[in-house]
């Protein structure tokens, strides 16, 4: 069994480096085909102008469910999640947690402040023409979802992913309804919060913090792969739903109400598709693998 464990987390270890370096390069793509060129500006600049036509009543939900993501909601979400770790009597477990969270949101405030700048390739102006990427909001929600998927046990992992999951993919979704961010925005926030979860995954990988598990019992292992399996049906249909309203209004080639609606609506389903995507591949490298408490055994249990 100690063989097969160590086979699980050298695989592990190469699975977080890759995402790492995916993660990386899927920003980067982002950045450059949406900001650094005139048509993914105009595309996306056109998407926040058809938000315009959102029923006042979900502007209002989508609001509130924006604000969800504070200064008080996420100091509270920290401690929640070192609590977790403590409580596993594991200090880097509650270390690494927290880090998700703090180091996913400095990443991303100052690459949208510092480092990253928005050219005046389009005709805008307002808040819609400074630099919103990455979105600080998308980040904070799925960091927070990495973060305890990071720290809870491999038992209670489904259950904390089943809560998290449709309030951190919907905050992407939210950012653009109320025209807070475009979709690249969102887009970025979960390449930096994926990128910063496999980082803190390999650290405690390389400490040997991580172990493997046994099978679960039937029951739980269907109720999982059930759960999977309908969240990634859920992103495949949103991916091509958002595909296809993209390709429409793309060959439109003019930016009326019709078409600015269909690039609103891509920009839901694309952003939507992009936090499960990422949700989905963070939890396939944690495949039966969890991060351990103080003095358990290397080996599985």
């Amino acid at each position: 069994m100690a063989d097969v464990g160590d086979d699980r987390l050298r695989r592990a270890r190469r699975q977080w480096t890759s995402v790492l370096i995916v993660a990386v390069l899927v920003f980067v793509a982002v950045y450059l085909l949406a900001v650094q060129t005139t048509l993914g500006q105009r595309v996306e600049d056109t998407a926040l102008r058809g938000a315009d036509q959102v029923d006042p009543d979900l502007h209002r939900v989508a609001l509130r469910a924006f604000h969800t993501i504070s200064v008080s909601s996420q100091i509270a979400a920290t401690v929640l999640v070192a609590a977790i770790g403590l409580l596993r009597r594991q200090v880097w477990l509650a270390v690494a947690g927290v880090g998700v969270i703090l180091g996913g949101q400095a990443v991303t405030q100052i690459l949208k402040f510092h480092v990253l700048t928005r050219p005046d390739l389009t005709e805008v102006d307002g808040q819609f023409a400074e630099n919103t990427l990455p979105s600080g909001h998308t980040t904070a929600a799925m960091c927070l979802l990495f973060a305890t998927m990071i720290v809870m046990p491999y038992r209670f992992r489904g259950i904390a992913m089943f809560l998290t999951l449709t309030w951190a993919v919907g905050m992407g979704a939210y950012t653009v309804i109320i025209q807070a961010h475009r979709l690249s925005d969102t887009l970025a926030a979960d390449a930096v919060a994926l990128a910063v979860a496999c980082l803190a995954a390999l650290l405690l990988s390389r400490t040997g913090r991580i172990r493997a598990v046994v099978s679960p019992s039937p029951q739980r292992y269907v109720l999982r792969t059930v759960f999977v399996v309908a969240a990634s049906l859920i992103g495949a249909a949103c991916l091509a739903l958002g595909a296809v309203q993209m390709l429409h209004a793309i060959a439109a080639h003019v930016e009326d109400e019709p078409t600015a609606w269909r690039l609103f609506l891509s920009s839901q389903w694309l952003a939507a598709a992009g936090s499960i995507a990422s949700a989905l591949l963070f939890w396939w490298t944690w495949y039966r693998l969890e991060t351990k408490r103080r003095h358990d055994p290397v080996a599985t249990r």
